[in-house]
């Protein structure tokens, strides 16, 4: 989503957001910016709601689309009336276990804070993914940026290729909302190969004339529409460019992992989630995985997917502290809600908003923490199912915790375009898993 950072160092000040060549998107960075510019950068990074402008801001979001069940996963409960199938095993974080259906991510458990009592009160898929990736409940009179969108207006400078990115998108990669279609997640497949529909699809001399003929309209297009806006060119000019330019930019090698070795592709698993999150280690971007709405055959659909998520969050978490990327990276693994504590007649869980779980990992997380717990034994008939919840969590407490790791001041109010002020976050950080 975003990759930059201001490093101090012994010859200046190191602005990694003036320019992102390939090698910084692969987590080198180059550039440099004079110690003159440092306080109109400060005031600017002030302006913009940032705690530490020298802070990176990296994000990979590991999407489980569908509602993974808690018990399967990250908070099992074996042996109980809740527990079904799965068994719990120890972790390499000390008093930690996990279901038994996630091995290898057991063995990096070390490297990451769970919590297990996120709550909200949306238990629709389209409303409860919309307040998970927004950190707010759906509004009919505006439409909330996601955490990458708000991320990349943090610090809206241009690298030659997107820098919020889905890759296997789903269903609903992250959107701008007020902020603008141009904060968008950049929507991309499997990255078994270079992205599609950025190759020239004639010869030069041709592909010289299209675009001549399309300047000339172009000209013709913003003539006398621009007159009276401040204004230099038109949002299809501003687009059409930032295409052009990502085409000819040796950046897109980021998203091609092709060229990794076969142990390297094999320990992600051989599966397009497998290969995003390895994209993701390179660029940092959205990677999703769907299916895991169990309302049948929880176990068999449960055990499936987790079957494609552990290789790949496993490895994933090891790649990323074996380069020294975590504590610059922060990696999010969640879905929109959980699954409910009983098994209905078609041996399903279905949707459950009231206790489950999320990953967090690196940029100011604490390493082995466990946050907040459910009940082994919920009082199953009760109208209030977060009297079965320890140290209840919401989903903005999620938001405004990450944008706190990430530097970026959780209670700044963004203007929206019409004038209305509104905070990028209505949550509260959780200190007991900050380091």
């Amino acid at each position: 989503m975003i990759q930059q950072r201001l490093e101090a160092s012994g010859d200046g000040l190191c602005d990694r957001t003036a320019h992102l060549s390939r090698r910084t998107l692969l987590g080198a960075g180059v550039g440099g910016l004079l110690m003159s510019a440092l306080a109109s950068r400060l005031a600017w990074a002030d302006e913009k709601g940032l705690h530490d402008p020298g802070k990176p801001r990296n994000v990979i979001l590991l999407w489980l689309e569908g509602g993974p069940s808690q018990l399967e996963t990250f908070d099992p409960h074996p042996g109980g009336r809740i527990g079904g199938d799965v068994k719990a095993i120890p972790t390499s974080a000390k008093g930690v276990e996990i279901s038994d259906l996630l091995p290898q991510t057991a063995e990096q458990m070390h490297l990451t804070s769970l919590v297990r009592s996120v709550t909200s009160k949306e238990g629709d898929h389209q409303r409860a993914l919309y307040n998970v990736k927004t950190g707010f409940r759906p509004d009919p009179t505006l439409k909330h940026p996601s955490i990458g969108a708000v991320l990349c207006h943090v610090d809206d400078r241009g690298a030659d290729i997107p820098r919020n990115v889905s890759i296997v998108p789903g269903n609903s990669p992250g959107r701008g909302g007020y902020l603008g279609a141009k904060f968008d997640a950049f929507k991309v497949n499997d990255p078994a190969g270079r992205v599609s529909d950025v190759k020239r699809p004639v010869a030069d001399p041709r592909y010289d004339q299209r675009l001549e003929d399309l300047w000339k309209l172009e000209s013709e297009f913003r003539r006398g529409r621009l007159k009276n806006l401040d204004l230099d060119r038109t949002l299809h000019e501003t687009a059409t460019k930032s295409a052009l330019t990502m085409m000819s930019s040796d950046q897109l090698d980021a998203f091609d992992v092709s060229q990794e070795s076969k142990a390297t592709l094999d320990a992600f698993g051989d599966s397009r989630f497998g290969r995003g999150c390895l994209a993701a280690s390179r660029l940092i971007e959205e990677v999703t995985l769907s299916g895991w709405d169990s309302h049948v055959t929880n176990h068999s659909l449960q055990s499936s997917a987790c079957e494609t998520l552990d290789p790949a969050l496993a490895s994933l978490l090891k790649r990323l502290d074996e380069r020294e990327m975590l504590d610059s990276t922060l990696l999010i693994c969640g879905g929109e809600f959980g699954r409910t504590p009983t098994l209905n007649p078609a041996e399903g869980r279905d949707h459950w908003p009231h206790g489950f779980s999320t990953l967090l990992a690196g940029c100011g997380i604490r390493r082995g923490a466990v946050y907040g717990a459910t009940a082994a034994d919920p009082k199953l008939d009760s109208d209030r199912p977060l009297d079965d919840v320890s140290d209840v969590t919401t989903v903005a407490d999620i938001h405004a915790t990450a944008l706190s790791v990430l530097g970026v001041d959780h209670d700044f109010e963004e203007d929206t375009p019409i004038g209305r002020p509104l905070k990028r976050s209505e949550g509260t950080p959780i200190t007991a898993i900050m380091a």
